[in-house]
């Protein structure tokens, strides 16, 4: 039987993407209602946890209408989720926290999103803190 180079590096290639594939991508959000940092673990064999990216929600204008407000708080809240969302690609855990009910409205809108329907989430409450406190924070609650 001859098995060719060229063989052998296509196997080695299915089988290193088979690997990526299987690892968990663990990530961990903190946000209030206008600010989020997204912490993510690197995949490398040290799983390092990296501030991934600071997202901002948008401040609403003074609205007359009572009616008007509430809908462009949805809405604005939703483009917030939705922000925030696209930094959780291929995600498979995923560790929610904050200083108010915010977290768990996002989970009920990863809940309801197709592409996180599967991830297992959790929530807590947390103060504001450094990004370096962040880091230890999230390694506590993605172990």
């Amino acid at each position: 039987m001859r098995i060719s180079i060229q063989g052998l590096v296509i196997v080695y290639h299915l089988l290193h993407k088979t690997n990526n594939m299987i690892q968990p991508k663990q990530f961990g959000v903190w946000m209030d209602t206008q600010h989020a940092t997204i912490v993510a673990k690197e995949t490398t064999t040290d799983e390092q946890l990296v501030i991934l990216a600071h997202t901002k929600g948008e401040e609403l204008t003074h609205n007359s209408s009572e009616k008007n407000e509430h809908n462009d708080k949805k809405a604005l809240l939703a483009k917030y989720f939705k922000e925030i969302a696209t930094h959780l690609q291929n995600a498979t855990h995923i560790h929610i926290s904050g200083t108010g009910q915010v977290q768990e409205q996002f989970m009920h809108y990863l809940a309801a999103t197709p592409q996180f329907k599967n991830v297992k989430t959790e929530e807590s409450t947390s103060n504001k803190m450094s990004d370096e406190r962040l880091l230890v924070f999230f390694a506590e609650k993605l172990n």
